[in-house]
């Protein structure tokens, strides 16, 4: 399975869960911090979705193609 690299910056002041979803059942979780960049590898097509939580429980912030996220070739080197 090929994988793309991508990059989440959380530029809010509370800490979020960031849950990436791909094809044939890809999921990784990962707790992202005010202010903190996270580089990952997802499959082409995944979605991310960034959640935190609220006063009522979990509430989703953002659904984000990782598409959206990808890093540039020239700085994705393996």
């Amino acid at each position: 399975m090929s994988t793309n690299t991508c990059l989440y910056r959380n530029t809010s002041s509370q800490m979020v869960i960031l849950r990436c979803l791909g094809p044939e059942a890809f999921f990784q979780e990962k707790v992202v911090f005010p202010f903190e960049d996270w580089l990952f590898r997802c499959p082409p097509h995944s979605r991310v979705d960034i959640w935190t939580h609220g006063l009522t429980g979990a509430e989703q912030l953002d659904s984000i193609d990782a598409d959206d996220l990808l890093l540039p070739a020239e700085v994705a080197t393996d």
